[in-house]
C-alpha cells in the first residue's frame, strides 16, 4: 500500500479543513441547543472563509428555516436564496438538493421536493446517513411532509453498515409525533435514540412534549427534568419548565427555571417579553401593563405583538373586558398568521362573548382554535368549551352544532352524548335534526329507552302547525304510548302515555272529525290514570247527546181574495 505524503501547503489545507469541520460541528451543536443566533454566526464565519463549504451552506439554511419568528433569525426567503445560489455551482451536492427539497415541501411543491430527495439518494447510493436523516427531517418539519416516505428513508439509514446514529431515531420520533400523531411509536423511537446516546436530552425532551400535549403532568414534568439532568446545557427543557410554572402561579419556580434557561441560551428579542410577563404571573397587573405599553411605544412597529396580548390578559384578569378586547384586536392585527397559537383564538372568543351580538364571531374564533390544535383530546376540550359557552350566551344553534361535532369525534359515544346532541337541536328549534336523531338513531340504538320515542314525537309535533293539522306526530305518539304501556316501568311513564293519548284524541276529534276514535283515546287515559281530571271533561263534551232542535212552528194558511 502506498504511503501518502503531505507537503507543507497540503498540511495547511488539511488543517483548514479540520478547523472548518470543527466550526460546522460547533454550529450544528448550537442549532441542537436551539441557540439560533450562535449557530447562524458560526456558519456565516465558516462561509466567510470558505464560501463553497456545502455543509455550512446546508446548516445555515436549516438555521434560517427552523428558528422561531421571535428569535429574529427566521428567514425562509434568505434560506431559499442561499440554496439556489449554492446549487448554481454545486448542482449535484446531495445535501443542497435535500435543502432545496425542504424549501419546496414548505411551498407545497411536493413532487419537486421528492425529485430532489430521490436524486440525492441516488447520488449517495442510499448509503449516506446524513442525507437520509436530512430527508426525514425535511418531511418532519414541513406541513406537507410525507410521513411514510420519511419513515422508509430513515429505516433505510438504520440498515447502513456500522449504523450508530442516534439522530436517525430522534428524527423518526419527530415524524411519528408531528405528522402521524402517533405517540406510541414516537416514544419508542426516542427511547432507541437514547439507547444509542444516553446524553441526547432532545429525545427525552421530545418524550415530554408528547405527554404535554396529552396534559399528563405526572409524565411531562419529570421528562423535562430528566432532560436537564441528561444535559444541563439543554435550554429548551428549562424553558418548558419555566413556562409551565409561569402559567400555574408559582412565580419563584418559574423564575428559577428562567435563570437556568438564560444561562445556556442566546439573548434574543423575546427575552424582554418573557421578563415582563413575570409581572403578569405575579399578578402585578398595573406594572405589567405599564412595562408592556412602554415597549410598544418605544419599539413601534418592531414591538413583539405579544405585548398587546399580555396587556389584554392583564386587563381581563382585572375585570376590564373592554380594554382586554381592544388589545386583543390590536394583537390580531399585528401578529403573523403562523405565530398564532390555539389559545389566542379561544381567549379572544371568550372576550367577544362578553359583548352582545358577537355569537357568530365567537364561534368563528373557536373554529380557528380547534383547527390550530392538532391533539384530538385538546380539540374535544375546546369543542366542549365552545358548546358550553354558546349555551351560556344563549346561542342555541351554535351549541347544537358543536354537540354534533363532539358526538362524531367520540370513539364510543354514549346514550347520554346522543341525547344531549338531540336535545340541543330541539332547544335550538332545529326540529328536523332532532327528529332524525331521536326517531332514527336513538330509537335504533336504544330501543328499550323512552327518550327516543318521546323526543321523536315532540320533534315531529313541533314541525306541524299550531293545530297539528298535518298529524306529523300521530305515528310517533302511537309508538310512544305503546312503548310506555308495554314497559315494565309503565307506571313511571304515566305522564308520557297520557301526553300521547291526549294528542291522539285531539287530532282525531279536531282534524279527522272522528269522534268515536277521540273518545276511545280519552278512555285509554282513564285506564292509565282513573283520577285524571282532563279526560272526563272532554268525554262529557264528546258523549253528550246533541242538543234538541226546537219544534217547527205550524204553517198557517194563506188568506186573501181572488
Amino acid at each position: 500500500m502506498k504511503k501518502i505524503r503531505f507537503g507543507l501547503l497540503a498540511a495547511f489545507v488539511l488543517a483548514g479543513n479540520i478547523l472548518n469541520a470543527q466550526s460546522v460541528d460547533q454550529g450544528k451543536k448550537f442549532l441542537y441547543y436551539e441557540r439560533y443566533k450562535s449557530a447562524k454566526e458560526t456558519f456565516e464565519k465558516v462561509l466567510a472563509s470558505n464560501p463553497n463549504d456545502i455543509n455550512a451552506v446546508y446548516w445555515l439554511g436549516q438555521t434560517l428555516l427552523n428558528a422561531p419568528s421571535t428569535s429574529g433569525i427566521r428567514d425562509t426567503v434568505a434560506a431559499k436564496a442561499l440554496y439556489q445560489k449554492a446549487l448554481q455551482t454545486n448542482g449535484s451536492a446531495p445535501l443542497l438538493l435535500v435543502g432545496m427539497g425542504n424549501i419546496e415541501l414548505r411551498e407545497g411543491k411536493t413532487a419537486d421536493a421528492k425529485q430532489h430527495f430521490e436524486t440525492a439518494i441516488s447520488l449517495t447510493k442510499s448509503k449516506d446517513v446524513d442525507v437520509l436523516n436530512a430527508i426525514g427531517e425535511a418531511n418532519a418539519d414541513a406541513k406537507n411532509g410525507d410521513a411514510p416516505y420519511a419513515i422508509e428513508k430513515l429505516n433505510l439509514a438504520t440498515q447502513t453498515k456500522k449504523f450508530n446514529d442516534a439522530n436517525t431515531y430522534l428524527i423518526m420520533g419527530d415524524v411519528y409525533r408531528k405528522l402521524l400523531i402517533d405517540g406510541g411509536n414516537a416514544v419508542q423511537s426516542y427511547r432507541k435514540a437514547i439507547e444509542l446516546d444516553p446524553k441526547l436530552a432532545a429525545a427525552q425532551y421530545a418524550i415530554g412534549k408528547i405527554y404535554l400535549t396529552q396534559r399528563n403532568t405526572e409524565y411531562f414534568l419529570p421528562a423535562f427534568e430528566k432532560a436537564t439532568e441528561m444535559d444541563p446545557s439543554y435550554g429548551p427543557a428549562y424553558y418548558e419548565l419555566f413556562y409551565y410554572w409561569f402559567w400555574h402561579s408559582d412565580v419563584n419556580k418559574a423564575i428559577g427555571y428562567w435563570d437556568q434557561y438564560f444561562k445556556v441560551t442566546d439573548a434574543k428579542p423575546s427575552d424582554e417579553y418573557d421578563r415582563i410577563s413575570f409581572l403578569y404571573a405575579a399578578k402585578k397587573y398595573p406594572e405589567c401593563i405599564s412595562a408592556s405599553q412602554q415597549k410598544i411605544s418605544s419599539l413601534g412597529a418592531n414591538a413583539d405583538p405579544r405585548y398587546y396580548k399580555l396587556v389584554a390578559y392583564c386587563y381581563n384578569d382585572q375585570g376590564d373586558s373592554t380594554n382586554a378586547k381592544s388589545y386583543m384586536e390590536q394583537y390580531f392585527a399585528k401578529q403573523k398568521l403562523e405565530d398564532f397559537v390555539s389559545q389566542d383564538y379561544s381567549f379572544y372568543a371568550q372576550l367577544l362573548a362578553k359583548f352582545p351580538g358577537n355569537d357568530s364571531l365567537v364561534n368563528v374564533n373557536y373554529e380557528m382554535a380547534i383547527a390550530k390544535d392538532t391533539v384530538p383530546e385538546n380539540k374535544m376540550a375546546l369543542i366542549k368549551e365552545v358548546s358550553d359557552l354558546d349555551t351560556k350566551i344563549g346561542y342555541k344553534k351554535g351549541s347544537a352544532k358543536w354537540m354534533g361535532v363532539l358526538y362524531a369525534m367520540k370513539k364510543d359515544p354514549s346514550n347520554s352524548d346522543l341525547y344531549k346532541w338531540g336535545i340541543a337541536n330541539y332547544q335550538a328549534g332545529i326540529y328536523t335534526t332532532s327528529d332524525s336523531i331521536f326517531c332514527g338513531v336513538y330509537q335504533s340504538k336504544y330501543p328499550n329507552e323512552i327518550f327516543g320515542y318521546l323526543w321523536c314525537a315532540r320533534s315531529k309535533r313541533a314541525q306541524d302547525d299550531s293545530v297539528n293539522s298535518a298529524g306529523l306526530a300521530v305515528d310517533a305518539y302511537t309508538k310512544l304510548a305503546q312503548f310506555g304501556r308495554s314497559s315494565p316501568d309503565s307506571i313511571k311513564y304515566k305522564s308520557q302515555i297520557i301526553e300521547s293519548y291526549i294528542y291522539l284524541a285531539q287530532y282525531n276529534n279536531d282534524i279527522k272529525k272522528d269522534k268515536p276514535a277521540a273518545i276511545s283515546w280519552l278512555q285509554k287515559v282513564l285506564e292509565v290514570d282513573p283520577t285524571n281530571p282532563t279526560a272526563p271533561q272532554f268525554l262529557k263534551i264528546l258523549t253528550a247527546p246533541p242538543p234538541k232542535q226546537p219544534a217547527a212552528k205550524p204553517k198557517t194558511a194563506k188568506t186573501g181574495t181572488k
